[in-house]
């Protein structure tokens, strides 16, 4: 029987601030601009990225000092998980947070931090940077996960 691993074991609200930060699959989806209807409240996600998203590795390019930067910034926090049901449903995070397992792809089970590139499932590749769209013309950037 293969031993178990952190997630496994431990609730969100257990984990040290290390491995808290470990869930993060590095998909980058949490980094793109996202509108919300003023009307019935759904979020909508962008093919716009945050000014620090390194949009080939899906980082944040001055992640300790990114609140300072972009102050519109959202820190995911335990205190305000149940509230973050706009994180894409394939988010480890939400994930873990509604009792399912990591998929084959996130770093933690593969141990390859580019697993989650080859499988298509990061915005590497899909995404512009917001320096070259105009904030009136996010709607044109609207877009839909698959999968």
């Amino acid at each position: 029987m293969a031993a178990r691993v952190f997630w496994q074991e431990k609730t969100l609200a257990e984990m040290t601030p290390s491995e808290w930060e470990s869930i993060c699959d590095g998909c980058g989806k949490c980094c793109l601009h996202k509108l919300e209807d003023e009307d019935d409240g759904e979020v909508y996600y962008t093919a716009v990225a945050c000014q620090l998203l390194d949009t080939d590795s899906c980082r944040c390019r001055d992640y300790p000092n990114r609140k300072a930067r972009v102050p519109d910034c959202l820190t995911l926090t335990l205190a305000d998980l149940d509230e973050y049901e706009w994180l894409p449903s394939s988010c480890a995070y939400r994930l873990l947070a509604e009792g399912e397992s990591l998929p084959p792809w996130h770093p933690l089970v593969s141990g390859d931090p580019d697993a989650i590139h080859r499988a298509g499932m990061s915005v590497s590749g899909k995404v512009v940077p917001e320096q070259q769209v105009a904030p009136d013309d996010l709607e044109e950037y609207i877009i839909h996960w698959v999968g």
